[in-house]
C-alpha cells in the first residue's frame, strides 16, 4: 500500500462518527476518497476495541480499493492487527522509539506543540509531525491551548520533517494556514460534518492551493 506523508497530498482527514451528520463510516469513507482524499485517520476515541477492530478492517478495505493510506490513532495494535499504513501518537503516549521496535514498518507520526517538542520527534525518528492546535477546536477532549501561528511559522523555517497542519482548519481559514507554510493540513468536522463532503473537499482543496500560491509568489 502507498505510503504517503503529510505534504505529499495537501489535505489529511479525520473520522469522528459524532460529526458524520448520522451518516455510516462507510458513507462517509467512500465520499472522502471519492473526492481523492489520500490520507485518512480513523480517531474514535470513545468506541469499544472490538468496534474499533470492526471498522478500521472496513477502512483497510476501503483505502486499498482507492490507492489511500490509513492511519490509526493512538492504538499500535489495531494499526498492526488491520495492516493499516501508520500510526499517530500524541505527548502522552508510548515513546517513538518503542513503537517504532515493536513496529518497524509502521509511518508513525506524533503531535506537536511546541518547537522543543518538534525537535524531539525528529530526533526520534518520526515519520511526521502534527503541528498545532491552530485555532482552537471542539473535536478532542483535553486538547491543548491553540499554538497560531507562531508556532506554525518556525516549523515551516526551521524542521526538515514532513508536518500536518492541525486544529480548528475550516475552508474559510485553511487559506492563511497555507500561506504561513503548511502543505498539508488536517480537517475533521469541516469534512465529515459537510452535507455534501465532496464539495467541501473541493473547496478546501481549492482555498489552500490559493494560499500555497500566495506564499510562493
Amino acid at each position: 500500500m502507498p505510503r504517503i506523508l503529510p505534504g505529499e497530498t495537501p489535505l489529511y482527514a479525520l473520522t469522528d462518527s459524532r460529526l458524520s451528520l448520522g451518516r455510516s463510516l462507510r458513507e462517509v469513507a467512500t465520499a472522502l476518497l471519492e473526492a481523492g482524499i489520500k490520507i485518512l485517520q480513523y480517531r474514535e476515541k470513545k468506541a469499544p476495541m472490538a468496534r474499533k477492530y470492526e471498522e478500521c478492517k472496513l477502512l483497510r478495505a476501503l483505502t486499498r480499493d482507492y490507492d489511500a493510506c490509513l492511519v490509526v490513532n493512538d492504538h499500535i495494535e489495531l494499526a498492526l492487527a488491520c495492516e493499516c499504513d501508520g500510526l499517530h501518537v500524541g505527548q502522552d503516549d508510548l515513546p517513538l522509539p518503542a513503537l517504532r521496535r515493536l513496529a518497524p514498518g509502521l509511518m508513525i507520526g506524533i503531535s506537536t506543540h511546541s518547537p522543543a517538542q518538534a525537535l524531539q520527534a525528529r530526533a526520534d525518528g518520526a515519520d511526521y509531525i502534527g503541528v498545532g492546535p491552530i485555532f482552537a477546536t471542539q473535536t478532542k477532549e483535553d486538547v491543548v491551548a491553540p499554538v497560531g501561528f507562531e508556532y506554525l511559522d518556525w516549523v515551516a523555517g526551521n524542521l526538515d520533517l514532513p508536518f500536518v497542519a492541525i486544529g480548528g482548519i475550516k475552508a474559510h481559514n485553511i487559506f492563511e494556514v497555507a500561506r504561513h507554510g503548511a502543505n498539508c493540513c488536517a480537517l475533521v468536522s469541516e469534512l465529515v460534518g459537510a452535507p455534501d463532503i465532496g464539495a467541501k473537499v473541493a473547496q478546501t482543496r481549492a482555498a489552500m492551493a490559493k494560499g500555497i500560491a500566495a506564499r510562493n509568489a
